[in-house]
Order: C-alpha cells, then structure tokens, then sequence
C-alpha cells in the first residue's frame, strides 16, 4: 500500500513524488513582459535538485512559470507548446499569449481533480502586447498587472501591492521580480537556489542568472 502525504486541498501527492514547491513570479512593463522563478525542486523534505529550470518555452514569445507536481505541469506544458507550434502554422504568424494560457486553462480544468498544476503563462504578441495570465489550481484564467504563485508567493503578497507600480520600466520590472523572489526564498523552506528570470519582448527573450549568494533584499 502507498503511502500518501497530503498537499493542501487539491489532489494527494504520492510519497516520493516530486513537487515543485516553489516561487514563480511575471511582470507586464509597457512593450513586453518579465517572468522569474527560484530553482529548489524537492521530493518531500528531499531537495532533489537545487538548479532546475522552472521557466518553460511554449512559443518563440511564450514562456510559462510552473508551479506544483513536476509531472503535471511539465506534461501540460509539452502538450499545449505542440498545440501552440501547429496554431502558428496554420495563421503564419505568431500566436497570441491569450491562446496558449486559455490552452492551460482547458487542461487544468478539465483535469482539475486529477492534476496538481498551478502555472503563470506570459509573453509578447502584437494584438495585446506584453500581458500575463494566472491559471491557479482549479483551471481559473486571469489577466494580471503582475502575477504571483507557489509555496513562496505567501509571504510576499503585501510586498508586492506596496512596491508593484503601473507604468515600470524593463530594468525597474526586472529588479522588483528578482527582489520579491529573493524575500519569498528567503522565507519559504520549498523555494532556494538561484533566481532565473526572462524579459520577453518583440525582440525576443532575454535571460538572466542570479546565483544564490548574490541574492538582492532592497529594491
């Protein structure tokens, strides 16, 4: 018989199921979109890796942040990048941010019962700009100034409505991303590591290291 450890009110993860715990973070500025994440993925109390890359491609200006079981949210995330790759195809051109997290929020809410899949999708189209959508647990889709999610966005919920400004430029949406992600891996015990972030813009995307002893704590 499995053992089972409960994981808050959504679905039970299996005892050695690897969950990522963790901070995820995006930020719309005028012309594109900043999104970051902290790299701990762990398996229980056990740091399985201490560097993983939480920041995922779905489209040459689409990227999503993912958060709760790995599994889950690596299968979702392969499916909707193909669904996404062949949309492209059929308009010739790129695609819309929209399209791909109303993809996300088909799966996890289709599946809701059966996935552990909390994800931050953002990116850069010509019809909106730069714009981020969060599908939390349950399948909602929520167009957002800025979005928050994982174990860590908890404890920087009141950091972020106090220092969070309309109208930010590329530079200052970076620093707020990385400063809040430093705060909530400094307080959450599943989130650490380094801090990667993405700018993405008509240019494309932008990525940016931030090793664990150079964390920033002051905006």
């Amino acid at each position: 018989m499995v053992e089972t450890i409960p994981h808050g009110s959504g679905p039970s993860l299996k005892s050695g199921e690897v969950d990522l715990g963790t901070s995820i973070m995006a930020v719309e500025f005028d012309g594109g979109v900043v999104i970051g994440a902290d790299s701990r993925t762990s398996t229980g109390v056990y740091v399985a890796n201490r560097v993983s890359d939480k920041l995922t491609s779905i489209h040459d200006h689409v990227m999503c942040c993912r958060s709760g079981s790995a599994a889950d949210t690596q299968a979702i995330s392969d499916i909707v990048r193909v669904q996404m790759s062949n949309h492209s195809l059929v308009l010739g051109r790129l695609p819309c941010v929209k399209t791909a997290a109303t993809l996300f929020q088909r799966y996890c809410y289709e599946y809701k019962d059966r996935l552990m899949a909390g994800i931050i999708c953002a990116g850069f189209d010509e019809v909106d700009g730069g714009s981020v959508y969060s599908i939390p647990i349950g399948g909602a889709c929520i167009r957002q100034p800025f979005a928050i999610g994982g174990s860590g966005s908890t404890y920087i919920y009141g950091y972020c409505d106090a220092h969070f400004r309309p109208g930010m430029t590329r530079e200052e949406c970076r620093k707020f991303v990385k400063t809040a992600l430093a705060h909530a891996m400094a307080r959450d015990g599943s989130s650490g590591g380094v801090i990667r972030t993405v700018v993405i813009d008509k240019n494309g995307c932008d990525r940016d290291f931030t090793a664990g002893n150079d964390l920033p704590y002051s905006i």
